[in-house]
């Protein structure tokens, strides 16, 4: 008997979604109204899937993704597009796991540098992926001062304070839930007064999407009884050949910014912001990442390489395009679109050298770069910048927009 086109449909999404073509799959096709698509349901040996049949099947998938230190199960979330773009997010550290993406070949790859599962990485560190909360980036003497108020955080790097410290919201199991006939999942986390130091209980919800316009969409949105910092991100290390091709140093970068926030030998901002303009630093231009990265210019040198705050343009008026990376050999292209005042470019240079990445990649310095959206760095104390501070039962809410494409 010849099967019918919604039973490949069908198979075609369950591919994508990782499950093996010899698996039997009982799966009934829902019609709700004329006037929109197709609603389907699929069971899979107990697992539930959702979807639309929009020439190809759209859909959500739930999986074990490993146990954390104390026994608790950790869940990955798998997302495909239309267009077989898919992404997979896990509810530790609300972490960005995989991004895979065609090019212009039609070749898939994963272009996001991640592990096997979560046991690495909580052994490994580095934020891969995460997101950073409540406050990403540097703090000088681990200190900040709210309403006169000065408040001790962990001083985790050379007496200075690194993504919140210790234990940030990159090393917390995070309550998920994935909103009905949504290519979205939705994480929250309650953070107490006195977690890592900052003062005010701080309520977070960070969304993410994948549109079938090739998007990764993160919304950051939260709520404060006090006066507090709140400053999130995500960590995502991109390589647009593919996670394990190597270094990114061919792959072109264009940047928004005019600027930098300038950093000591610790990478805490002195004050000033420098016109970059015709510098080593400038990406007004789009050029390869490692053309200039061994320039003598002090900054470069300070940090090994790119990892400093961008002044972006265009400030206050909403989420508007700040970047666009571009892997030449693949034709992969991730444009980043945000409403925050600036975006710190980092080129992994410190990288762990032994961390051995999904499928057995070996990572090693500059084989990915992260494009951070955020406040400036250590804004508390440079009255010059904008300021991070969440004023009680004001809404923290910010929008930041990965999105691929080839040419």
């Amino acid at each position: 008997m010849q099967r019918k086109a919604e039973d490949m449909a069908a198979d075609t999404h369950l591919a994508l979604l990782g499950v093996k073509m010899q698996e039997t799959a009982f799966w009934e096709l829902k019609k709700e109204k004329e006037s929109i698509p197709s609603e389907y349901s699929l069971t899979v040996y107990g697992q539930a899937y959702k979807g639309r049949k929009r020439g190809i099947l759209m859909g959500n998938k739930v999986s074990n993704f490993g146990r954390t230190a104390d026994g608790k199960e950790v869940s990955l979330v798998t997302m495909v597009n239309r267009n077989g773009m898919g992404i997979e997010v896990m509810n530790y550290g609300a972490t960005l796991v995989a991004v895979t993406v065609p090019d212009r070949n039609g070749k898939t790859d994963d272009v996001l540098l991640g592990y096997e599962d979560v046991t690495d990485y909580i052994t490994h560190g580095g934020y891969l992926g995460a997101v950073i909360g409540r406050n990403g980036n540097r703090i000088g003497e681990a200190k900040v001062t709210i309403d006169g108020k000065e408040y001790c955080l962990d001083d985790n790097e050379n007496g200075n304070n690194l993504h919140s410290g210790f234990v940030g919201y990159d090393s917390v199991l995070w309550d998920m839930e994935i909103p009905d006939g949504e290519q979205a999942v939705k994480f929250t986390y309650h953070s107490k007064d006195g977690e890592q130091g900052f003062p005010g209980n701080f309520d977070i919800t960070v969304t993410y999407t994948l549109t079938d316009e090739n998007e990764v969409k993160i919304h950051y949105c939260g709520e404060s009884d006090q006066d507090t910092i709140a400053n999130l991100t995500n960590h995502s290390y991109f390589n647009l050949g593919g996670h394990g091709s190597g270094e990114v140093l061919e792959q072109t970068m264009w940047i928004d910014s005019d600027a930098i926030t300038v950093t000591d030998a610790a990478s805490i901002p002195t004050g000033e912001i420098r016109d970059i303009q015709g510098t080593p630093m400038d990406f007004n231009t789009a050029k390869k990442i490692g053309r200039d990265i061994e320039a003598d210019y002090d900054q470069l040198k300070l940090a090994c390489g790119y990892d400093h705050n961008y002044v972006l343009k265009n400030q206050g008026i909403g989420v508007r395009k700040i970047a666009e990376a571009c892997d030449g050999k693949s034709g992969r292209v991730m444009e980043v679109f945000t409403d925050c005042a600036g975006v710190q470019f980092y080129t992994g240079n410190f990288i762990d050298q032994d961390s051995i990445g999904k499928g057995g990649a070996v990572y090693q310095p500059r084989h990915g770069f992260c494009l951070e959206t955020q406040f400036y760095p250590d804004a508390n104390h440079h009255e010059n910048f904008p300021s991070s501070i969440l004023k009680a039962g004001e809404k923290y809410d910010t929008t930041t927009i990965y999105k691929f494409s080839v040419k």
